[in-house]
């Protein structure tokens, strides 16, 4: 499955299903937010194709539809740094023997379509496409063996970053929550849709440029070794975001470097997740 939230006529963000072009609204399932849903899975799962089969919907054209966040305030958004090996070297820095976590906060999610507004005080705004998992079973001390019991679904996610700000202390939090700063989605597929979430191709697009090109096999840690790292310190949630890093092309390796500039567009564009499209502009 495909789900997404969505802005009702009414001005109610909605959960839906995502269906040969077409969005599917979820309010009669008995759902009122896709966190509800990835919160009761897999029954609330199996609910939804009972509704579908009963109740026939043929929804309305995506295209049409105005598509927000897919989970719109996560309860942890995690993300996990220098971890494709091409990434590490363009950045002149050592493979990590640990994973590097680093969090963003709920201020910065945006949906697709969503404008990336860059601020006024910094010079280096930067893009990083990255593949994202989505928790559904929680806990803690989890097993890397089991991680499959534990991941709900899989979307796509722009890390976007203040490199000024960033690397200004050893510590990156301030560089990477400015407001709107993780566009994420266009949907979240489910986990049961993807054979291989390491053989994957993850792609960034400026203005119709490829600017990154990778694949999920190439991460240092995959989502088994940041499952069981991470959840060794905290308890993993239903619903929290864990960004697993970006690959090499980001704009502050360019020569000169690519920064963000307003009227660009990014599209972050991963196998089987669709693609994540953002306007660039300025803050007002």
């Amino acid at each position: 499955m495909q789900l997404a939230t969505f802005l009702s006529p009414g001005g109610t963000a909605l959960p839906g299903l995502v269906r040969d072009g077409r969005l599917i609204s979820l309010q009669p399932a008995g759902f009122s937010s896709v966190l509800e849903i990835i919160a009761s899975a897999p029954g609330s799962l199996d609910r939804v194709r009972r509704c579908l089969e009963t109740v026939p919907d043929p929804g309305v054209p995506l295209e049409g539809a105005v598509l927000l966040a897919p989970i719109p305030r996560p309860p942890k958004i995690l993300c996990a740094g220098l971890n494709y090996r091409d990434h590490a070297a363009e950045a002149r820095m050592e493979i990590p023997s640990v994973p590097t976590i680093f969090s963003k906060c709920h201020n910065t999610i945006i949906g697709p379509g969503a404008p990336i507004i860059l601020p006024k005080n910094t010079r280096k705004p930067d893009y990083e496409a990255e593949f994202a998992f989505v928790i559904g079973r929680g806990g803690r001390h989890i097993p890397a063996e089991k991680w499959q019991e534990h991941v709900f679904g899989y979307l796509c996610f722009n890390d976007v970053s203040a490199r000024d700000f960033q690397l200004a202390t050893s510590q990156w939090l301030m560089g990477k929550t400015f407001d709107g700063f993780a566009p994420t989605g266009p949907w979240i597929t489910t986990a049961d849709e993807i054979d291989d979430p390491h053989a994957l191709s993850i792609e960034l697009f400026l203005n119709g440029e490829r600017m990154q090109a990778s694949n999920t096999r190439e991460l240092i840690f995959k989502i088994p070794d940041l499952i069981a790292f991470i959840s060794s310190v905290l308890t993993l949630e239903p619903g929290d975001i864990i960004a697993t890093g970006t690959p090499a092309g980001v704009g502050f390796s360019k020569k000169p470097p690519r920064w963000l500039r307003p009227g660009d567009e990014t599209v972050v564009r991963i196998e089987g997740l669709g693609e994540l499209r953002n306007p660039v502009v300025a803050e007002a």
